[in-house]
């Protein structure tokens, strides 16, 4: 196997093995079999236009063009043209599949199921690390910065597991990467020779007769390669070794995310952002228990188990503020803003977490008391959460939680005082980037309401119920200002959007607002229990009312339970336009919610369930694709029609020029002589000065170039019949070569050696003479090749001529030529230019 050949192989393994990193994310791993297959062709072309040769922009040209036709053929056959070919609709398609991979990615817990949107982005993923690594360390011999590509192809499956990576698949990418080193060290260590190095032991080697002693010092001494390959194993010794020695680098590269830091009494929780989370475990096939706990309250509707609250707002996303966190004391500060006249009733709850369930967050009844539970644990008063310290979480664990079950009336709430100012400042807050819709929108729900809890009943109801949104937990879980606008336009989303959106109107009217993390209570169980599965996941907006401190709103359809205090008559200090209904309790609803409750419990309540018409599509309809559409696919399918036949169009017009021009009176060579008298078709030669004319003693340029012509096009007509050119021979010898190999017999063979004979007088005798008629000749060594052919290389020497290639070569020329220029300065070109006529003018080329 040649250098080049193993630097392929071995760029192809690297890409694989940074590739293995991403298995643990999905299941099954079927799609890494077509990952290997696909890249293995991709390589394969590559080694194939390398070959060639072609231009290094053309290889990876190729390969790109290879690896979108395996996508197509994979993944969009069907909408391709011919099933190969991509089309419109079929580029359409693709880009369809890469928009629900993305959004499966953020959809589904590890590890995910392999849709066809992520199957593609996996297979393409791995393809375009391939061609990168493949173009930079065989295409460009630069395999250092390979690395790079494999570098982040590991770091997405790192990024993306639970827990890093893990150490092996760290260690296969790093083997892989350093077999890709080891592969280019050796490729160019063998252009220089056999490797020796220092002094044998006990001198020289003897060395035979006409035998130098570097040719036989094989030598034990160890060669760079092998010192490179000690050095890599240890540098991947170090990576995995250190990180677990050093306790104070906690995981290292390959350690889990700890969302809490700090010993004794200090240290801060990291601000990050468990909406991803939340909307995979929404979208989960199976809905897996996450929780199972007994309680002492006898409704647990209100139960929610809350896990972190999410209280800045920057514009892009709400997420928690880094604050202070301390031990856990025995007794948990009293809940601000509670007052000694609300309804309080105490309730234990004994927790128990699934083993496989690994939070950093403990999910916790809203507001908890007193919290008895073991392992490293942090509290954060401000939002009242327990987070785990070290590495500490949830999986498996069991607690005991005293909380308070907060029960306040609608007039204790409508009639509330005003908040601190300095909470007000802090929860009221939305960045200037906020749509306008967004306070428009609340102000119109809330005109002519009284009161901060009015207007917070309405913006639920409005949400809720008589605002026409629609539940749905395929959309995209946008944070962002403009995610909100969208979702107020579009009307569709789930709990994330509702929540969020009803905390940004609240805090552009005033009340502050921030969104809570957590669960739903979850659905009793026969033997008295109750379990909390990954489908009771739920974000909520909590609202701050002086004498009752957070309090929870339900503004998500079809999800969780409106609190009692907002189904009460709600007083109002005026009118509305947007009448809200005031439902009353039924003692019939259920004790626990159910993920596949068609309509909210509000809504029950109200009156009978109903389901609203389907609503037509409000876009404007598909008429079909336009002009432009149909004038791009047309040309492109010329074009593509076109490519097959390109070698075999080109062969025939170079043919006719060259034999065109080797007859008398031709001009084919000679027309592009007085463009570039130094160079025919491609082949640079001397001459002795300007043209002379057709009756000289001398041939000329012009005589010269027919001869040439005649010579190349019989070169190439052996080179399309599998005789490879060798331009280290003389013509004498290359004709012997071309009448020995394609077995030449009379007429023929004395037909080459005429031609090489005249190409010899033209180019060496003192006083030559072009011979005439080279151009039968030349078709004479033709017949004679195509005649000792066979049937199958006949047919490749028409379709598909090897001398082909010069075409690709011309153009790599040519392009470099016009780069060149681009780059040089116009009085620098101008001056060369000049001296060249000069020089031409004086008879020197």
């Amino acid at each position: 196997m040649s250098g080049r050949a193993r630097l392929t192989v071995c760029a192809a393994v690297a890409t694989l093995s940074a590739s293995s990193a991403l298995l643990p994310l999905v299941e099954p791993v079927g799609w890494m079999m077509q990952a290997v297959v696909l890249l293995v062709i991709v390589s394969g072309a590559g080694g194939l236009a390398r070959r060639v040769p072609l231009a290094r922009p053309l290889t990876v040209a190729a390969q790109a063009v290879v690896a979108l036709l395996l996508l197509t053929v994979l993944f969009v056959n069907d909408q391709a043209i011919g099933g190969v070919l991509p089309g419109p609709d079929a580029f359409r398609e693709l880009g369809e599949l890469t928009q629900e991979g993305v959004a499966d990615v953020s959809r589904y817990a590890i590890p995910a199921p392999v849709t066809a949107g992520i199957r593609l982005l996996l297979v393409g993923g791995v393809l375009l690390v391939g061609l990168v690594v493949d173009t930079l360390a065989v295409t460009y011999r630069s395999a250092a910065p390979a690395g790079l590509p494999l570098l982040a192809l590991y770091s997405v499956a790192a990024g993306l597991s639970q827990g890093g990576a893990g150490w092996l698949w760290f260690l296969i990418a790093g083997a892989g990467y350093l077999l890709l080193l080891l592969a280019e060290g050796r490729d160019r260590l063998s252009q220089w020779g056999r490797v020796f190095g220092g002094r044998v032991p006990g001198g020289r080697p003897p060395v035979a007769k006409g035998q130098s002693y570097a040719s036989t010092a094989s030598g034990p001494a160890y060669a760079p390669v092998r010192t490179g390959r000690r050095i890599g194993a240890l540098v991947l010794g170090v990576a995995l070794v250190v990180p677990a020695v050093l306790p104070s680098l906690g995981g290292g590269l390959l350690g889990p995310a700890v969302a809490g830091r700090g010993t004794g009494g200090g240290g801060t929780i990291s601000a990050v952002n468990p909406l991803v989370s939340l909307q995979n475990s929404l979208n989960q096939p199976e809905d897996r228990q996450v929780l199972n706990y007994r309680t002492t309250a006898s409704d647990t509707r209100d139960l929610y188990l809350r896990i972190v609250a999410l209280d800045q707002f920057d514009g892009t996303a709400w997420k928690p503020s880094e604050r202070a966190v301390k031990d856990v004391p025995d007794r948990l500060p009293g809940p601000a803003g509670l007052s000694p006249k609300v309804d309080v009733t105490t309730v234990n709850t004994s927790v128990s977490a699934a083993p496989w369930y690994a939070q950093n967050w403990l999910p916790l009844p809203y507001p908890a008391s007193h919290v008895d539970i073991s392992g490293r644990w942090r509290f954060e008063p401000e939002g009242r959460t327990l987070v785990g310290d070290r590495g500490q979480n949830t999986r498996g664990v069991q607690y005991q939680v005293e909380s308070l079950l907060v029960r306040p009336t609608a007039r204790q709430l409508d009639t509330a005082p005003a908040p601190p100012a300095e909470l007000t400042r802090e929860y009221t807050k939305v960045p200037d980037s906020l749509p306008p819709v967004v306070r428009e929108t609340a102000r119109q729900v809330t005109r002519d309401a009284g009161s901060a809890y009015d207007k917070a009943v309405r913006l639920q109801d409005w949400f809720s119920l008589n605002g026409g949104f629609t539940y749905n937990t395929e959309v995209r879980a946008g944070s962002g200002t403009e995610a909100i606008a969208r979702f107020l336009e579009q009307k569709e989303g789930f709990c994330v959007h509702f929540a969020f959106s009803m905390a940004a109107m609240a805090r552009t009217l005033g009340i502050p607002a921030r969104v809570a993390v957590g669960f739903t209570p979850g659905t009793r169980q026969s033997d008295g229990s109750t379990s909390v599965g990954l489908k009771d996941a739920h974000a909520w907006p909590e609202l701050y009312f002086e004498g009752t401190g957070w309090t929870r709103f339900e503004p998500t359809p079809s999800r969780g339970t409106p609190p009692d205090y907002t189904l009460a008559d709600t007083p109002s200090t005026g009118g509305s336009n947007v009448p809200a209904p005031q439902p009353s309790h039924s003692a019939a609803e259920p004790v626990g919610p159910s993920p596949s409750q068609s309509c909210a419990p509000a809504e029950r309540r109200v009156g009978p369930c109903w389901t609203p018409p389907a609503q037509a599509a409000s876009g404007p309809a598909d008429d079909g694709p336009s002009p432009w559409e149909v004038t791009a696919v047309c040309i492109g399918a010329v074009v593509l029609l076109l490519l097959p036949v390109l070698p075999l169009l080109w062969r025939l017009r170079a043919r006719s020029r060259r034999l065109r021009g080797a007859r008398p009176g031709g001009d084919g060579p000679a027309r592009a002589l007085t463009a570039r008298p130094d160079a025919v078709d491609g082949v640079t030669w001397d001459h002795d000065g300007p043209p002379e004319p057709q009756n000289s003693p001398r041939p000329g340029p012009y005589g010269t170039a027919r001869t040439l012509a005649a010579w190349r096009e019989l070169v190439d007509s052996g080179w399309d019949y599998g005789i490879l050119p060798d331009e280290s021979l003389t013509p004498r010898k290359a004709a012997e070569r071309i009448v020995r190999i394609g077995e030449l017999h009379g007429t023929a063979a004395e037909a080459a050696h005429r031609v090489a004979a005249s190409v010899e007088q033209v180019l060496y005798a003192p006083d030559p003479r072009p011979a005439a008629g080279l151009a039968d000749e030349v078709q004479r060594v033709r017949t004679g090749l195509r005649d000792g052919a066979s049937r199958r290389l006949r047919l490749r020497a028409l379709l598909a001529p090897r001398s082909a290639a010069r075409a690709l070569w011309t153009l790599s020329a040519r392009w470099s030529d016009f780069l060149t220029r681009c780059t040089t300065s116009p009085p620098a070109t101008a001056v060369r230019r000049a001296a060249g006529a000069v020089r031409f003018s004086r008879g020197r080329p």
